[in-house]
């Protein structure tokens, strides 16, 4: 038997696959497809203070291994996160999920933590400070020490959940940021989100995306993600969830070697809806090939 068991900032999870916010809305919709309870937990889609239509279409763009999307952090508002789709994720999913919480400012940061704080079913804090694909919030705070500090410290003055601070791979120095966000009290990091990318239609001679620029994601990303993951990981003391281009079992082995305690997978969910729930079923095989009999004492074993 192996142990696919990780402990996730004093929670312990049955394995350490987390679907990455923005590929699995609030969860209920997947649970159709399968049992999500399957999971080691999942980060549900972000969520702001108040409600957001998003970007103009079209938000997507293809890319080789990959895909570019501006969606622009499209939710409901935390009130109706909190009203509505919690109550109908409770009826699917047992274990504790990971709120995924962005703002426009610090208030705003605050105001959605501290509304969220009394869920019971909210396990932990996602802060996004690097979303590339809003004007004057997301990624502008995660690449400024001084901003991510103050982001960790305000959302930290309302809740005594786990906050994990979720990262751009758009700075000049991710350890500098990571470092910072630890010192500021910080209790987990999450790496990385999206790079920034585009791409032009030859026929009509403009960018495909209305925002023309946004997130690029997939599997041309992941040797970037294991390279910050492994970086970040052997910088702090806190724990560290890796993500950007996992789509195997193999892959998630890999990212915890650099580091990972857990591993979320993102752009896989929107090519294969069962892909999370394939990765969990195949840890197993894929860690007797490569004898490890526990997933928690390989985390940082690559150095």
């Amino acid at each position: 038997m192996v142990d696919l068991k990780v402990n996730l900032c004093g929670i312990e999870l049955d394995n350490p696959i987390i679907p990455a916010s923005g590929t699995f809305g609030y969860g209920y919709e997947f649970s159709e497809l399968y049992d999500i309870n399957v999971l080691g937990t999942f980060s549900f889609k972000g969520t702001t203070l108040n409600a957001r239509f998003g970007n103009p279409t079209p938000r997507i763009a293809e890319c080789t291994k990959g895909l570019i999307n501006a969606v622009g952090l499209q939710n409901p508002g935390v009130d109706k996160v909190k009203e509505e789709e919690l109550v109908k994720l409770k009826k699917v999913f047992n274990k504790k999920v990971m709120a995924n919480v962005s703002g426009f400012s610090l208030e705003e940061y605050k105001e959605t933590v501290k509304r969220l704080n009394d869920c019971e079913q909210i396990g932990w804090f996602e802060v996004n400070v690097s979303c590339p694909n809003v004007h004057g919030g997301g990624m502008s705070f995660g690449t400024s020490e001084e901003a991510v500090k103050d982001v960790v410290k305000a959302v930290k003055s309302v809740t005594n959940k786990p906050v994990i601070m979720k990262l751009s791979p758009n700075v000049t120095d991710i350890v500098k940021i990571a470092k910072a966000c630890e010192e500021a009290g910080a209790d987990g990091i999450s790496l990385i989100n999206t790079l920034l990318g585009m791409r032009i239609d030859l026929k009509t001679k403009k960018p495909i995306i209305a925002n023309k620029m946004g997130g690029f994601s997939g599997e041309a990303i992941f040797p970037v993600a294991v390279r910050m993951v492994y970086q970040v990981a052997n910088a702090v003391k806190i724990p560290v969830i890796g993500m950007g281009g996992v789509s195997k079992a193999e892959d998630v082995i890999e990212m915890m070697l650099a580091g990972a305690t857990a591993v979320e997978v993102g752009t896989a969910n929107l090519i294969n809806p069962y892909a999370c729930k394939e990765i969990i079923e195949n840890l197993p095989s894929v860690m007797k090939k490569y004898n490890v009999s526990s997933l928690k004492e390989i985390i940082g074993g690559a150095k």
